[in-house]
């Protein structure tokens, strides 16, 4: 086993893929980081984002580790890739482990159509998305602008709202985490400032990273789940990876003020002022908790919403049945969210407060919360990858419950910023560069498409193997993309 320097802190490798950053200054647990030993040469010297490691270690009441997944980069407050849980009495929560865009999550959806068949169709089919859902900053006009009564009926129910408006089945609420609803939001917690952002954006792509991909089954490792999954080589897959749009974004920033405040007010110092904080119990933090959970209730309805789009998009198109067409769910898991979950904490089950920040729920087979059909195979795991290359479909293990507060990666990870992906993209046809590649790309703007180029991102099958390595999800699917919009 290998032992690595960052900054004086010796990093101790402990298994195959497993690494400890010891306790040092004022961190209260260890650091946990997933990752081969190329990549961990890599994340310490490519950015500070173990610095980020060892300040979320330094949290009020946090439990075990502040863990690192492999697709590991600097983020606020917490590295992207970031996990952390703290204790509900001395605890704190903090939006940093959230994230701005909270609930951004992915969804990916089934058909009974082969690829090979559909080819000729791609290029009216991704028209006819980019038609359907709204793309790019400040987009909007997927339904009719919400009323105020609408607004706070989509933040209390998320995909409840969809499925009573004629948008969701039940297999849909069935098949996304948390059923798409958390009990806990409130809207009133919600500044109108935050819901006028929102009033016309549910059933919006946005901009950025964010995607409604078009995807082939290329390769099946695990062929009994991947039945399960109801996935087959050569089928044509569709994945949408969005979040709380505008809506979200201002919820952070309207709470990350409230909690620098009482951060002092309770005499909480850390290291990162990005890290600002509030226990779990007080009226802040509180405050905070119901404002996120209607976010992320927003988020899941807006998913939905394009998921509808989407297959209006397909019936029009491809003039075909419900049943030949067999757009179905597979599951739809969150990006960026703090919940309540029972772990195991020193040999007993205890309620903690799991940060997610750039990382994926993977519950094991026999969870009670992994929704029935899958119980046998554990919750889908989905992890996007960039648009030139592939993304992975995975369950969850057992070991994620002992390992990782029951959590895995959550995509590639950027290596470039997006100004030095843009700056490097200069000259070159980008529309040209991805039709090589087999993909049809339809998008608002040059600019993103440059953002999000392969070159920018870490080669998410380097990602997705050291979860596997690790037992934490265990790999079932490969899909590679071949239409894509954007904002």
């Amino acid at each position: 086993m290998k032992t690595l320097t960052y900054n004086d802190v010796k990093i101790e490798q402990v298994g195959e893929v497993t690494w400890i950053v010891p306790p040092v200054g004022g961190m209260r647990v260890p650091g946990k980081i997933y990752a081969d030993q190329r990549m961990m040469e890599e994340i310490i010297k490519e950015d500070e984002s173990i610095k980020q490691v060892i300040n979320v270690a330094m949290l009020p009441g946090i439990q075990k580790y502040s863990i690192a997944m492999p697709d590991i980069h600097w983020g606020y407050g917490f590295p992207i890739g970031g996990v952390a849980a703290t204790d509900l009495e001395e605890g704190v929560i903090s939006p940093g482990g959230v994230g701005y865009d909270i609930n951004c999550g992915v969804r990916l959806v089934r058909t009974n159509l082969e690829y090979a068949d559909m080819k000729q169709h791609m290029e009216k089919l991704v028209q006819s998305l980019f038609k359907h859902v709204p793309t790019g900053v400040g987009a909007s006009g997927a339904i009719p602008k919400l009323s105020k009564k609408e607004m706070n009926r989509v933040l209390q129910d998320g995909s409840r709202w969809c499925f009573e408006n004629g948008m969701a089945s039940r297999e849909d609420l069935e098949c996304t985490e948390e059923k798409g609803t958390l009990a806990s939001a409130d809207p009133d917690d919600v500044s109108e400032r935050a819901k006028e952002r929102g009033f016309s954006q549910v059933g919006s792509l946005g901009s950025g990273n964010h995607f409604l991909e078009l995807e082939m089954v290329e390769e099946i490792y695990d062929a009994a789940a991947a039945d399960v999954l109801g996935l087959f080589p050569g089928q044509l897959v569709m994945m949408i990876h969005c979040g709380s749009r505008g809506l979200g974004h201002q919820v952070c920033e309207d709470y990350l003020r409230v909690l620098s405040h009482a951060s002092h007010k309770y005499g909480i110092y850390l290291p990162d002022r990005q890290l600002a904080c509030a226990p779990i119990k007080s009226d802040e933090g509180q405050r905070y908790l119901g404002a996120m959970a209607a976010a992320a209730n927003f988020a899941w309805a807006n998913r939905q919403v394009i998921m509808h789009r989407a297959k209006q998009s397909f019936q029009e198109t491809l003039k075909i049945s419900d049943r030949n067409l067999g757009f179905r769910l597979i599951y739809d898991v969150c990006h960026n969210i703090a919940k309540m979950e029972e772990h195991d904490i020193d040999g007993k089950m205890k309620t903690v407060c799991v940060h997610r920040k750039g990382a994926t729920r993977a519950f094991p087979p026999h969870h009670p919360l992994t929704p029935e059909k899958y119980r046998e195979v554990g919750q889908p795991v989905l992890i996007p990858g960039d648009m030139g290359r592939y993304s992975f479909v995975a369950v969850g293990q057992q070991a994620s419950m002992l390992e990782s507060f029951g959590s895995s990666c959550h995509g590639a990870g950027r290596v470039k910023s997006r100004h030095q992906a843009k700056k490097d993209a200069r000259g070159k046809d980008l529309l040209d560069e991805m039709k090589k590649l087999g993909v049809v790309i339809q998008a608002r703007g040059m600019g993103t498409v440059a953002e999000e180029m392969p070159a920018a991102y870490k080669d998410v099958s380097r990602v997705v193997e050291v979860m596997h390595q690790a037992g934490i999800s265990k790999k079932v699917a490969k899909l590679v993309p071949v239409g894509v919009i954007k904002g």
